[in-house]
Protein backbone atom coordinates (compact mmCIF):
# COMPACT_ATOMS: atom_id res chain seq x y z
CA UNK A 1 0.00 0.00 0.00
CA UNK A 2 3.13 2.48 0.88
CA UNK A 3 -0.03 5.12 2.45
CA UNK A 4 0.74 7.05 5.53
CA UNK A 5 -2.15 7.79 7.81
CA UNK A 6 -1.26 10.17 10.49
CA UNK A 7 -3.10 10.37 13.99
CA UNK A 8 -3.09 11.60 17.06
CA UNK A 9 0.45 10.97 18.76
CA UNK A 10 1.52 7.97 16.10
CA UNK A 11 0.93 8.08 12.33
CA UNK A 12 0.86 4.45 10.49
CA UNK A 13 2.36 3.38 7.78
CA UNK A 14 1.19 0.63 5.19
CA UNK A 15 3.63 -1.53 4.08
CA UNK A 16 3.16 -4.81 1.64
CA UNK A 17 3.77 -6.88 4.27
CA UNK A 18 3.84 -4.88 7.34
CA UNK A 19 2.08 -1.96 9.35
CA UNK A 20 4.54 0.32 10.83
CA UNK A 21 3.53 2.03 13.32
CA UNK A 22 5.80 5.54 14.42
CA UNK A 23 5.19 7.42 17.65
CA UNK A 24 4.85 11.18 17.88
CA UNK A 25 8.53 12.55 20.07
CA UNK A 26 8.83 15.73 22.26
CA UNK A 27 5.08 16.11 22.84
CA UNK A 28 4.26 16.33 26.67
CA UNK A 29 0.85 15.12 25.75
CA UNK A 30 2.34 11.77 23.71
CA UNK A 31 1.90 8.84 26.34
CA UNK A 32 5.49 8.40 27.52
CA UNK A 33 5.70 4.58 26.66
CA UNK A 34 4.94 5.55 23.17
CA UNK A 35 8.03 8.05 23.37
CA UNK A 36 10.10 5.15 25.00
CA UNK A 37 8.51 2.60 21.56
CA UNK A 38 9.58 4.93 19.40
CA UNK A 39 8.62 2.78 16.40
CA UNK A 40 7.28 -0.75 15.67
CA UNK A 41 6.79 -2.74 12.66
CA UNK A 42 4.33 -5.48 12.40
CA UNK A 43 3.83 -8.31 10.05
CA UNK A 44 0.53 -8.51 8.98
CA UNK A 45 0.15 -12.30 10.34
CA UNK A 46 1.10 -10.95 13.39
CA UNK A 47 -2.71 -9.09 13.44
CA UNK A 48 -5.83 -10.60 14.04
CA UNK A 49 -8.29 -8.43 13.03
CA UNK A 50 -8.56 -4.58 12.44
CA UNK A 51 -11.66 -2.49 14.14
CA UNK A 52 -12.75 0.78 13.90
CA UNK A 53 -15.03 2.36 16.72
CA UNK A 54 -16.20 5.84 18.11
CA UNK A 55 -13.65 7.41 20.77
CA UNK A 56 -14.35 10.18 23.07
CA UNK A 57 -14.44 14.17 22.26
CA UNK A 58 -15.15 14.25 18.45
CA UNK A 59 -12.56 10.98 17.55
CA UNK A 60 -12.84 7.44 15.80
CA UNK A 61 -10.27 4.94 16.76
CA UNK A 62 -8.50 2.29 14.36
CA UNK A 63 -7.44 -0.33 16.19
CA UNK A 64 -5.18 -3.26 14.81
CA UNK A 65 -5.61 -6.22 17.78
CA UNK A 66 -2.69 -8.02 17.82
CA UNK A 67 -2.99 -12.00 17.71
CA UNK A 68 -1.98 -13.56 21.19
CA UNK A 69 1.43 -14.46 21.54
CA UNK A 70 2.28 -12.85 18.45
CA UNK A 71 3.87 -9.48 20.63
CA UNK A 72 5.82 -9.21 23.87
CA UNK A 73 5.05 -6.01 25.00
CA UNK A 74 1.75 -7.02 24.84
CA UNK A 75 2.55 -10.38 26.14
CA UNK A 76 4.26 -8.91 28.93
CA UNK A 77 1.28 -6.74 29.82
CA UNK A 78 -1.21 -9.05 30.24
CA UNK A 79 -3.98 -6.50 29.42
CA UNK A 80 -2.66 -4.15 32.21
CA UNK A 81 -2.07 -0.92 29.80
CA UNK A 82 -4.92 1.59 30.07
CA UNK A 83 -6.88 2.13 26.90
CA UNK A 84 -4.82 5.62 26.25
CA UNK A 85 -1.06 3.60 26.12
CA UNK A 86 -2.39 0.88 23.86
CA UNK A 87 0.34 1.36 21.27
CA UNK A 88 -1.83 -0.24 18.63
CA UNK A 89 -4.94 2.01 18.64
CA UNK A 90 -4.64 5.15 16.11
CA UNK A 91 -6.98 7.78 17.27
CA UNK A 92 -8.45 10.16 14.55
CA UNK A 93 -10.71 13.35 14.16
CA UNK A 94 -13.86 11.83 14.08
CA UNK A 95 -14.30 13.75 10.02
CA UNK A 96 -11.56 11.01 8.89
CA UNK A 97 -14.16 8.27 9.50
CA UNK A 98 -14.54 7.64 6.20
CA UNK A 99 -10.73 7.36 4.82
CA UNK A 100 -10.18 5.73 8.57
CA UNK A 101 -12.93 2.99 7.11
CA UNK A 102 -11.19 2.61 4.07
CA UNK A 103 -7.87 2.07 5.65
CA UNK A 104 -9.27 -0.85 7.75
CA UNK A 105 -10.79 -2.21 4.75
CA UNK A 106 -7.40 -2.24 3.22
CA UNK A 107 -5.90 -3.79 5.95
CA UNK A 108 -8.08 -6.43 6.76
CA UNK A 109 -7.89 -7.69 3.56
CA UNK A 110 -4.45 -8.46 3.95
CA UNK A 111 -4.65 -10.30 7.42
CA UNK A 112 -3.78 -13.99 7.21
CA UNK A 113 -7.02 -16.33 6.60
CA UNK A 114 -7.04 -17.59 9.87
CA UNK A 115 -7.73 -13.93 11.33
CA UNK A 116 -10.79 -13.11 13.05
CA UNK A 117 -13.26 -10.87 12.90
CA UNK A 118 -15.68 -9.83 15.33
CA UNK A 119 -19.47 -10.19 14.82
CA UNK A 120 -21.23 -6.32 14.10
CA UNK A 121 -17.77 -4.46 13.54
CA UNK A 122 -18.47 -3.84 10.06
CA UNK A 123 -19.40 -0.43 10.83
CA UNK A 124 -19.65 2.10 13.08
CA UNK A 125 -22.57 1.29 15.49
CA UNK A 126 -20.99 0.45 18.71
CA UNK A 127 -20.92 3.24 21.66
CA UNK A 128 -18.60 5.82 22.35
CA UNK A 129 -15.16 4.31 23.45
CA UNK A 130 -16.58 0.43 23.02
CA UNK A 131 -13.00 -0.09 21.60
CA UNK A 132 -12.22 -2.41 24.82
CA UNK A 133 -8.53 -3.31 23.77
CA UNK A 134 -10.17 -7.14 22.47
CA UNK A 135 -10.26 -8.77 19.81
CA UNK A 136 -13.46 -7.27 18.58
CA UNK A 137 -14.83 -3.98 18.71
CA UNK A 138 -18.83 -4.06 18.93
CA UNK A 139 -19.78 -7.56 19.37
CA UNK A 140 -18.23 -10.99 20.50
CA UNK A 141 -14.96 -11.65 19.03
CA UNK A 142 -14.11 -14.62 16.70
CA UNK A 143 -11.27 -17.41 18.26
CA UNK A 144 -7.92 -16.44 17.05
CA UNK A 145 -4.88 -19.20 16.51
CA UNK A 146 -2.06 -18.12 18.46
CA UNK A 147 0.66 -17.11 17.08
CA UNK A 148 3.47 -19.90 16.88
CA UNK A 149 6.34 -17.38 18.49
CA UNK A 150 6.92 -13.69 18.86
CA UNK A 151 6.26 -11.81 15.31
CA UNK A 152 7.25 -8.12 16.48
CA UNK A 153 10.39 -7.21 17.84
CA UNK A 154 10.70 -6.83 20.88
CA UNK A 155 11.46 -2.95 22.34
CA UNK A 156 15.22 -1.87 22.22
CA UNK A 157 15.38 -0.23 25.85
CA UNK A 158 15.81 0.76 27.97
CA UNK A 159 17.51 -2.27 29.53
CA UNK A 160 17.96 -0.44 32.75
CA UNK A 161 15.89 1.27 35.25
CA UNK A 162 15.69 1.92 38.50
CA UNK A 163 12.94 -0.02 40.90
CA UNK A 164 12.18 0.49 44.67
CA UNK A 165 14.47 -1.72 46.25
CA UNK A 166 17.22 -1.58 43.30
CA UNK A 167 18.92 -1.55 39.83
CA UNK A 168 17.90 -3.94 37.17
CA UNK A 169 19.62 -4.10 34.25
CA UNK A 170 19.78 -6.78 31.10
CA UNK A 171 22.16 -7.07 28.64
CA UNK A 172 19.88 -7.49 26.23
CA UNK A 173 20.85 -11.33 25.46
CA UNK A 174 21.70 -13.23 28.15
CA UNK A 175 21.82 -12.25 31.30
CA UNK A 176 19.34 -9.72 33.89
CA UNK A 177 21.22 -8.51 37.09
CA UNK A 178 19.26 -6.55 39.81
CA UNK A 179 21.26 -4.72 42.68
CA UNK A 180 19.87 -4.08 45.66
CA UNK A 181 19.48 0.03 47.44
CA UNK A 182 20.76 -0.22 51.16
CA UNK A 183 17.36 2.77 51.23
CA UNK A 184 14.75 0.12 49.85
CA UNK A 185 15.67 -3.63 49.95
CA UNK A 186 14.30 -6.39 51.87
CA UNK A 187 16.90 -8.21 54.84
CA UNK A 188 15.87 -11.20 52.83
CA UNK A 189 17.31 -9.64 49.32
CA UNK A 190 20.44 -8.31 51.23
CA UNK A 191 20.95 -11.56 52.74
CA UNK A 192 20.35 -13.12 49.57
CA UNK A 193 22.90 -10.66 48.14
CA UNK A 194 22.81 -8.90 44.51
CA UNK A 195 21.30 -11.47 41.66
CA UNK A 196 22.25 -12.32 38.00
CA UNK A 197 20.13 -14.29 36.30
CA UNK A 198 20.72 -16.77 33.08
CA UNK A 199 18.24 -16.55 30.33
CA UNK A 200 18.30 -19.87 30.07
CA UNK A 201 17.65 -19.99 33.49
CA UNK A 202 14.20 -18.67 33.50
CA UNK A 203 10.84 -19.37 31.84
CA UNK A 204 8.83 -16.44 32.11
CA UNK A 205 8.53 -13.06 33.40
CA UNK A 206 5.88 -11.60 35.57
CA UNK A 207 4.46 -7.69 35.18
CA UNK A 208 2.36 -6.16 37.61
CA UNK A 209 1.87 -2.44 36.59
CA UNK A 210 2.82 0.21 38.74
CA UNK A 211 0.15 1.99 38.24
CA UNK A 212 -2.29 -0.70 39.96
CA UNK A 213 -1.30 -1.49 43.83
CA UNK A 214 1.83 -3.32 44.57
CA UNK A 215 3.57 -3.17 41.11
CA UNK A 216 6.50 -5.39 40.65
CA UNK A 217 8.78 -7.38 38.00
CA UNK A 218 9.44 -11.10 38.58
CA UNK A 219 11.63 -13.24 37.22
CA UNK A 220 10.10 -17.44 37.20
CA UNK A 221 12.88 -19.52 37.40
CA UNK A 222 12.93 -23.03 35.76
CA UNK A 223 13.84 -24.90 38.67
CA UNK A 224 9.94 -24.76 40.35
CA UNK A 225 11.12 -24.01 43.51
CA UNK A 226 8.84 -22.57 45.71
CA UNK A 227 9.01 -18.66 45.94
CA UNK A 228 8.39 -15.99 48.80
CA UNK A 229 4.81 -14.99 48.04
CA UNK A 230 5.75 -11.24 48.37
CA UNK A 231 7.91 -9.59 46.16
CA UNK A 232 9.58 -7.81 47.90
CA UNK A 233 11.22 -11.12 49.74
CA UNK A 234 11.82 -12.57 46.61
CA UNK A 235 15.19 -12.33 45.39
CA UNK A 236 14.59 -13.14 42.32
CA UNK A 237 11.87 -9.66 42.15
CA UNK A 238 12.29 -6.12 42.18
CA UNK A 239 9.17 -4.14 43.34
CA UNK A 240 7.89 -0.27 41.91
CA UNK A 241 6.27 2.21 43.75
CA UNK A 242 6.34 5.98 44.55
CA UNK A 243 7.33 6.98 40.88
CA UNK A 244 9.96 3.75 40.48
CA UNK A 245 9.44 1.33 37.66
CA UNK A 246 7.10 3.64 35.66
CA UNK A 247 5.70 1.65 32.48
CA UNK A 248 7.51 3.27 29.85
CA UNK A 249 10.42 1.75 31.65
CA UNK A 250 9.78 -1.33 33.20
CA UNK A 251 7.46 -2.79 30.84
CA UNK A 252 9.33 -2.80 27.63
CA UNK A 253 12.18 -3.87 30.08
CA UNK A 254 9.96 -6.72 31.03
CA UNK A 255 9.09 -7.41 26.85
CA UNK A 256 12.57 -7.65 25.80
CA UNK A 257 13.76 -10.22 28.94
CA UNK A 258 10.72 -12.67 27.81
CA UNK A 259 11.67 -12.06 24.31
CA UNK A 260 14.95 -13.05 24.86
CA UNK A 261 13.45 -16.28 27.16
CA UNK A 262 11.53 -17.28 23.79
CA UNK A 263 14.07 -17.26 21.94
CA UNK A 264 16.71 -19.48 23.89
CA UNK A 265 13.44 -21.78 24.55
CA UNK A 266 12.65 -22.38 20.21
CA UNK A 267 16.70 -22.33 20.07
CA UNK A 268 18.69 -24.96 22.40
CA UNK A 269 21.96 -25.33 23.30
CA UNK A 270 23.76 -27.24 24.84
CA UNK A 271 25.58 -26.48 28.18
CA UNK A 272 28.04 -28.28 30.42
CA UNK A 273 25.97 -29.26 33.81
CA UNK A 274 27.07 -27.26 37.13
CA UNK A 275 29.30 -24.85 35.11
CA UNK A 276 28.70 -21.23 36.69
CA UNK A 277 27.46 -18.59 34.81
CA UNK A 278 30.77 -16.23 33.71
CA UNK A 279 29.01 -13.35 35.42
CA UNK A 280 29.58 -15.47 38.71
CA UNK A 281 32.73 -16.40 37.50
CA UNK A 282 33.63 -12.84 37.62
CA UNK A 283 36.42 -11.90 40.71
CA UNK A 284 35.21 -8.61 40.64
CA UNK A 285 31.39 -9.24 40.92
CA UNK A 286 32.20 -12.22 43.39
CA UNK A 287 34.18 -9.48 45.55
CA UNK A 288 31.43 -7.20 45.44
CA UNK A 289 29.15 -9.60 46.62
CA UNK A 290 31.41 -10.73 49.34
CA UNK A 291 31.76 -6.87 50.90
CA UNK A 292 27.85 -6.84 50.66
CA UNK A 293 27.37 -9.72 53.18
CA UNK A 294 30.43 -8.14 54.97
CA UNK A 295 27.96 -5.19 55.62
CA UNK A 296 25.14 -7.32 56.96
CA UNK A 297 27.13 -9.12 59.04
CA UNK A 298 28.62 -5.99 60.90
CA UNK A 299 24.98 -4.67 60.76
CA UNK A 300 24.16 -7.57 62.65
CA UNK A 301 21.38 -8.69 59.66
CA UNK A 302 23.19 -12.54 59.35
CA UNK A 303 24.94 -14.38 62.17
CA UNK A 304 28.49 -15.84 61.77
CA UNK A 305 27.54 -18.95 60.52
CA UNK A 306 25.32 -17.85 57.84
CA UNK A 307 28.43 -14.89 56.58
CA UNK A 308 30.85 -18.14 56.93
CA UNK A 309 28.75 -20.60 54.75
CA UNK A 310 27.77 -17.48 52.28
CA UNK A 311 31.13 -16.42 51.50
CA UNK A 312 32.56 -19.90 51.50
CA UNK A 313 29.92 -20.72 48.74
CA UNK A 314 30.68 -17.22 46.62
CA UNK A 315 34.13 -17.87 46.74
CA UNK A 316 33.86 -21.55 45.49
CA UNK A 317 32.16 -19.47 42.07
CA UNK A 318 35.69 -18.45 41.59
Amino acid sequence: MGDVLAGIHATWEFESDALVIRFERGNRNTPKLFSALRERRVPHEALASVTLTPGKRGTVVLHAVPRPGADPLMEAAAGQLKEACDPYRLVLPADRETLAEYYRDELRALLPADAGLADGAEGMEGMEGADDGGTGGAGDAVAVRPADGFLVAAPSGPLSFKTYDGRASFDGMSEVAFRWSWTGASSEKWKAGDQTFSVRELSGVEWRSPEILDGYLRLVPRDGVARPAQPDRDPASVVFGLGYGPVHESLPFAAAVLAAIRGKERVPVAVAAGVPDAARRDPGAVAERIRHLGDLHRAGLVTDEEFSAKKAELLAEL
